[in-house]
């Protein structure tokens, strides 16, 4: 799977924006009365998590949706803006990250690390996306909302907000690439996880006893196994980094800041 092979915000911003929003004129009804902007965006999302984003194209869609390829293009102009389409569809509400659930800014953000993660493993091809410059639509305002809304009282600046949330997403973005990756290893190699370790086995069994390499050969058995939660363990140790640097702020500021790890308390 290649990375960044597409670009957020490359088609007509103008244009994707009013479709985002539904500011722009509707479409005259086209040769199918079923055919609708929601149905040609939700049937890409489908061709893209089935056989990839290279997959998806103006005419693959206009053939899985069984009508011409010149009818889509009376309600989307191009691939670029069906893209920016895409990437805010998936981000809905049913699939969004800031579903947070209860608690205070640490469950919250411990909450948005589980979502992002599970939305890509998904939709793996959005790890094809360069998302460096996205076209806001409602549903990523919606899920940025709802998450400042509750990290707000870490009691950081604006900007370290927004970068607590660039922080979790660049972490979850990492751990699902490299989640991605080995089940694209697997599928093209034929060999599980365990049987390509298994190939290396008496080599490196060979190389530990060499003297070569002591602080490898002394780790225990299980330190390179797979019932290790690798991605829990790093979650935590950046929620307790962000729990330092709150309660210093909340120290400097005196005692009416919120610690932040718990829902704030009744006033009574």
């Amino acid at each position: 799977m290649a990375s960044g092979t597409e670009t957020s915000g490359s088609g007509d911003i103008g244009r994707t924006l009013e479709l985002l929003w539904d500011t722009g004129r509707r479409p005259s009804r086209g040769p199918r009365p079923g055919l609708t902007l929601e149905r040609i965006v939700e049937v890409a999302v489908e061709v893209a998590d089935r056989d990839g984003l290279g997959a998806v194209s103006m005419r693959r869609i206009a053939t899985e949706l069984g009508t011409g390829t010149m009818s889509l293009y009376r309600y989307v102009p191009g691939k670029g803006e069906l893209l920016d389409l895409m990437l805010d569809r998936v981000q809905r509400p049913s699939e969004n990250p800031a579903d947070l659930g209860d608690g205070g800014w640490r469950a919250a953000l411990e909450g948005l690390g589980h979502a992002t993660l599970a939305l890509y493993r998904r939709h793996t091809w959005l790890l094809e996306v360069n998302q460096s410059r996205p076209v806001l639509g409602p549903s990523a305002l919606d899920g940025m909302e709802r998450v400042l809304a509750r990290i707000k009282p870490m009691g950081l600046t604006d900007p370290e907000l927004v970068s607590v949330i660039v922080m979790i997403d660049g972490y979850v973005v990492g751990a699902a690439r490299t989640q991605v990756y080995e089940r694209e290893a697997e599928r093209r190699s034929g060999l599980t996880d365990a049987q390509f370790w298994a190939a290396q086995g008496p080599v490196l069994v060979e190389a530990m006893s060499s003297g070569r390499y002591p602080v490898l050969s002394s780790l225990s058995e299980d330190a390179f196994g797979t019932g290790f939660d690798h991605f829990e363990f790093g979650l935590q140790r950046i929620l307790d980094g962000l729990e330092v640097l709150v309660a210093s702020r909340r120290a400097a500021d005196g005692p009416a800041a919120d610690n932040g790890s718990a829902a704030p308390e009744d006033p009574a």
